[in-house]
């Protein structure tokens, strides 16, 4: 295979998020793995570039060119100057990420990248732009014409998704549909066959209520939807199990035994996860024609400009994007060839017939 090429969108130029990308891609040895392009401004990036003190060379791309391999390249997304207030949030710095993130999802839908990288954005100078999304999630889904997407925190063996994303809390409850749920248990299904290698995933799911709603007791959602839409998914074959009562499941270890975990609202998953894993996780859009991943931080303005920034997650993250393109393109080729299905399906059948003879001894 050839070394994809992954997009970088800058995100709040005002923020950590070009000195983590600087502090990644200037290791010369990413361009071992991947051809990295940048969509910004060589301009901000040389700015960003003399507060880390790095040597980053970079090749600044102009419509109809070819990117150059072995280098960084570098995609104007616009012309002008701009004026950076490290730390501030200004409707500048959403507005020239959104030109950022446009003009790398424009390059997606032409085939001229294989994923994309997003660094951090921020919520309210997003709303000061009028983005008109809650985060990149929303945004990418509805770019591309997807009805739903899975937000889809991973690291090495623990991956999280969740039923709800960037919602108020006090609106979680009123959200939640078995339909709903049935759709991310069917996103999060496909993902870990398609983008984890995993044939026959396990999954958990979460309860929304204390104890998972101690039988009805301290809440109706975990008999009304949530179990149901569990049985109904594994009428269709998918291993899936719960609800289970969130503290315990993490307290307890109980997550280590599945291959991913489906909880109800951003909170409820993302405490754990980043308890779990902060600093090496990545955000990954699930249910997306292309692959699209982002460090687990924000755009922490309290340090912006200090070069004290950790590049780890947003590292993590290209890794990651590079690998899961990998594997996706690896499961079409296997897909496309009947005899690697007959050899799998085979595989498939004698794993079922094994655990089902070892159950009788």
């Amino acid at each position: 295979m050839e070394k994809p090429k992954i997009g970088i969108s800058v995100g709040d130029i005002n923020g950590i998020g070009l000195e983590v990308i600087i502090k990644t891609i200037s290791d010369p040895r990413i361009l071992n793995l991947c051809t990295p392009v940048v969509y910004g401004s060589a301009k901000v990036l040389s700015y960003h570039k003399n507060i880390t003190e790095l040597e980053f060379p970079f090749h600044q791309v102009r419509n109809g060119e070819k990117f150059q391999p072995n280098t960084v390249n570098v995609v104007n997304c616009w012309q002008e100057s701009v004026n950076i207030n490290l730390g501030q949030i200004t409707e500048e710095g959403g507005v020239y990420a959104i030109k950022s993130l446009a003009g790398a999802v424009k390059e997606l839908k032409d085939g001229q990248i294989d994923g994309l990288v997003t660094a951090p954005i921020n919520k309210e100078t997003m709303e000061l732009a009028k983005f008109g999304f809650p985060g990149h999630t929303e945004y990418l889904t509805h770019a591309f014409g997807q009805s739903e997407s899975l937000m889809f925190m991973v690291q090495d063996n623990l991956r999280v998704g969740l039923v709800t994303n960037h919602l108020p809390l006090n609106k979680v409850a009123t959200s939640l549909t078995k339909n709903q749920i049935i759709k991310k248990i069917h996103l999060m299904e496909a993902s870990l066959q398609q983008d984890f290698g995993i044939d026959k995933p396990t999954i958990a799911v979460l309860g929304l209520n204390p104890h998972a709603g101690d039988g009805g007791a301290i809440g109706i959602e975990e008999n009304d939807i949530i179990r149901p839409a569990i049985i109904e998914c594994k009428k269709s074959g998918t291993l899936v199990f719960g609800p289970f009562p969130a503290d315990g499941f993490f307290g307890s270890g109980n997550y280590a035994k599945y291959d991913a975990i489906l909880a109800m609202y951003h909170d409820q998953g993302l405490i754990p996860f980043k308890l779990l894993s902060f600093g090496v996780g990545t955000n990954f859009t699930a249910g997306l024609p292309f692959v699209r991943t982002s460090p687990d931080h924000g755009t922490a303005f309290e340090i912006a400009g200090k070069n004290v920034a950790d590049p780890s997650s947003f590292r993590t993250a290209l890794f990651t994007c590079i690998d899961l393109v990998r594997s996706r393109q690896q499961f079409k080729l296997d897909h496309a060839n009947p005899l690697v299905r007959r050899h799998k399906q085979v595989s498939r059948i004698r794993q079922v017939t094994k655990r089902k003879k070892s159950s009788k001894i």
